[in-house]
């Protein structure tokens, strides 16, 4: 018990050692969320370069116990019910995710397709962030990233309300039965890879789709004037992205030749 009160105040600074005793680690969590919590009721937040109660360090210490003791803890769930705030906190400490990769190396497009699914465990987090960094260096990935950017503006840009399964029976073209085959295998895969957390794999079995996807684009037109299977295709185009959203939203990555 004295070892984990002793641990409660780690880190202490960017760097510094971690608690080590499981008690430790949530004394230390718990603390630090509780003084985000409270210094947020009262409404003060650090702003520009001020943070004179340290808001700053105490999130990116949640963070890094968290990621860095392997705790699949979920933080939107621990701060549920804590204030009026707790969804403010919680994107406070999301925001300090951007910092923390930046600082390893990581490029700045993967985080942002991971963060902006507003992931709520940490660890979960990190596992998605760095399956993404490794995915882009993939030969497939310049053209899936190019895809997802074309079906994030087309259903962007839809004026009609569809929903995210499409219906086969509607399918006319031969790459849109093949593409949508090939979807359902690969949802089937990665399945049990995205309950592992192994998103790396994941990303690779969704990169297999690469070609077909490039070929459904030159085969099909979306935006057809028969509304039944204007509608089906919009949906099918939500599906196929929902499918990559469960790792990331790789149309955020700015992908050049690397």
């Amino acid at each position: 018990m004295a070892i984990a009160l002793r641990e409660q105040y780690l880190p202490c600074f960017w760097g510094d050692t971690l608690p080590k005793s499981k008690l430790g680690q949530a004394l230390s969590i718990a603390d630090k969320l509780d003084t985000l919590v409270s210094i947020f009721s009262i409404g003060q937040t650090p702003t520009g370069d001020k943070d004179p109660f340290g808001l700053r360090r105490a999130a990116i210490s949640v963070l890094r116990i968290m990621i860095e003791c392997r705790l699949p803890l979920d933080i939107q769930k621990l701060l549920a019910g804590s204030s009026k705030n707790s969804t403010q906190v919680f994107d406070f400490i999301l925001e300090r995710l951007r910092g923390y990769y930046q600082d390893q190396g990581l490029h700045l497009d993967s985080i942002e397709a991971v963060l902006v699914c507003r992931p709520t465990s940490p660890l979960d987090a990190d596992q998605r962030i760095r399956g993404v960094d490794a995915f882009r260096h993939l030969p497939d990935v310049i053209s899936l990233a190019s895809a997802n950017k074309r079906i994030h503006n087309i259903l962007k840009k839809a004026k009609e309300s569809f929903s995210s399964e499409p219906v086969p029976s509607l399918f006319v073209e031969a790459t849109e039965k093949r593409l949508y085959e090939e979807m359902e295998d690969v949802s089937q895969k990665i399945a049990p890879l995205l309950k592992q957390g192994d998103y790396q794999s994941a990303l690779q079995h969704l990169a297999s789709l690469r070609e077909t996807v490039d070929k459904f684009f030159d085969d099909v037109m979306v935006m057809t004037e028969d509304r039944a299977l204007r509608i089906n295709r919009l949906a099918f185009l939500q599906k196929l992205r929902n499918l990559f959203l469960q790792v990331a939203d790789i149309s955020r990555l700015q992908m050049t030749d690397e």
